[in-house]
């Protein structure tokens, strides 16, 4: 892998962010996904030494398009420039939790974990449910010493905690929740020395895979809605 290819495309995209300039520069373009798809095979391979599950997938399908979906948006720029993926069991999608990545210029990469979506009804109250009857397990995933120096618990929240729920809970903050995740942020320095970024990686996500497996558990039996 050639260091930079990707923050360098990423961004010349960003500053222009057209179509004309996209389609001119496929070739750019197809030689920065080729690195990032190595990178996330690496990330596989090295992962997969302590969480297997993710062993079989293919760095294709775990990737996410830049193009953006501007009808509901004030921005209308066509392209997200960032590469993005999520690593998982099952792939790509949301649930069940994985580890994931997203590399983009200026300071806004970061390796991610968790559930980041809060659109999901049934997955949240899996969450909240076994939160409120596993509390110490919780408990000790956010409270352990790696945990706490690494990340701090991010999501949707409600004001208080919800119908149903006990208010006075030990760990009623986080029943407020509608979406639990956790980012760690990383500079463009680090992404642009391969072997650099890929040790950071792989330790930060040893450290979130306590948190994953916990959501993870919760998430048992989960369907994704179908379209």
């Amino acid at each position: 892998m050639t260091d930079n290819t990707i923050l360098r495309y990423l961004t010349e995209l960003n500053h222009n962010n057209d179509r004309q300039w996209y389609h001119s520069h496929k070739e750019g373009f197809q030689k920065a996904k080729t690195e990032f798809e190595g990178l996330i095979q690496e990330l596989i391979y090295r992962i997969g030494k302590t969480d297997r599950s993710i062993l079989h997938q293919n760095p294709r399908d775990l990737t996410f398009k830049l193009v953006r979906d501007t009808r509901f948006s004030h921005d209308k720029s066509p392209y997200n420039p960032a590469f993005r993926a999520h690593i998982s069991s099952k792939g790509k999608l949301p649930i069940p939790v994985g580890y994931y990545i997203m590399i983009k210029p200026g300071g806004q990469s970061f390796l991610g974990g968790g559930l980041f979506t809060d659109m999901f009804k049934d997955a949240t109250a899996m969450i909240r449910d076994h939160i409120l009857t596993h509390p110490g397990q919780w408990e000790q995933v956010i409270q352990s010493p790696d945990f706490k120096e690494t990340f701090t618990v991010r999501g949707m929240a409600l004001k208080n905690v919800p119908r149903g729920y006990d208010r006075e809970h030990p760990m009623a903050e986080y029943l407020k929740f509608k979406s639990w995740y956790l980012e760690y942020p990383v500079s463009d320095s680090i992404v642009g020395d391969t072997e650099q970024f890929l040790q950071l990686a792989v330790d930060i996500f040893l450290k979130m895979k306590p948190f994953n497996d916990y959501l993870n558990q919760a998430l048992a039996g989960f369907k994704m809605p179908e379209r």
